[in-house]
């Protein structure tokens, strides 16, 4: 079967290693970086790369990147930014240069769409952010649709977690940490990827994917047990259930068929 042409926007944190993912699968991959340092990086792991820097205003690049079956948008906003509030302009700038030139887009979003109003929320609950990120991101999504009512695909990640992003140094060391009872929504680096290349696979464009680990162990269990494994300073929480909620998914289930690989 013929391999997509894909090209990843952001080849950061995931999208580096969804990249290296789908270059080990014989994918042809385009990556994009806006440092000129990076490029070499990209060229290293048999990624064709890209300089691509976009504004609220414009974006500059080479149009040849956005030529793909599919266009992987790995831009999450810049929190504690100025920038923060320019998000969804930059990705209409980045929407407006792929038009008609990447036959497939997937956002990739967050579940911070989701306030925490101590409920189960998946695809077909209401969205209510109560971040300032989730909000931006929230209307990133909604300008999305609008300019792609039958085929938009979007991804909300969870809190991700894996190689370089150890979560025992979140709560390292600190005492009385609230919301102890709270359950984590989370998913490891390798099941962000394994669910990326589900859609691919599948061709299952077109819809919502909530994509957080099955498991939701209260937060003072979890970071805790990370903190110990991982040597660091033991945290202390307080045994408390507030503002909480717990991401799961009908669509993954449904239309990906998807085994998660890490526990949490």
């Amino acid at each position: 079967m013929k391999k997509n042409k894909i090209s990843i926007l952001g080849c950061g944190w995931f999208g580096l290693a969804l990249a290296k993912k789908l270059i080990s699968l014989n994918y042809a991959v385009k990556g994009s970086t806006t440092s000129r340092e990076k490029l070499a990086l990209l060229e290293a792991a048999n990624i064709q790369p890209y300089l691509v820097n976009f504004t609220a205003d414009e974006i500059v690049a080479d149009d040849a990147f956005f030529e793909a079956d599919v266009l992987f948008i790995c831009i999450p906003p810049k929190r504690n930014s100025t920038e923060l509030l320019d998000y969804p302009q930059k990705i209409n700038s980045i929407l407006t240069a792929a038009k008609d030139k990447s036959k497939n887009i997937i956002l990739i979003s967050s579940t911070s769409v989701y306030a925490d109003e101590n409920k189960i929320v998946n695809e077909t609950s209401e969205t209510n952010p109560d971040t300032d990120s989730g909000k931006v991101v929230l209307a990133a999504e909604i300008l999305f649709k609008e300019l792609n009512p039958e085929t938009f695909t979007i991804v909300r990640f969870a809190g991700l977690i894996g190689p370089d992003r150890n979560p025992g140094r979140f709560f390292a060391g600190k005492s009385n940490v609230p919301n102890g009872l709270a359950p984590v929504n989370l998913i490891h680096q390798a099941d962000a990827v394994g669910i990326s290349l589900k859609i691919l696979e599948k061709n299952a464009f077109g819809r919502i994917y909530n994509a957080c680990s099955p498991n939701h162990p209260a937060k003072m269990d979890f970071y805790i047990n990370a903190a110990t494994t991982t040597g660091l300073a033991v945290p202390s929480f307080i045994a408390e259930k507030k503002d909480w909620k717990i991401v799961e998914s009908v669509n993954v289930p449904e239309f990906l068929d998807y085994t998660f690989e890490v526990g949490i």
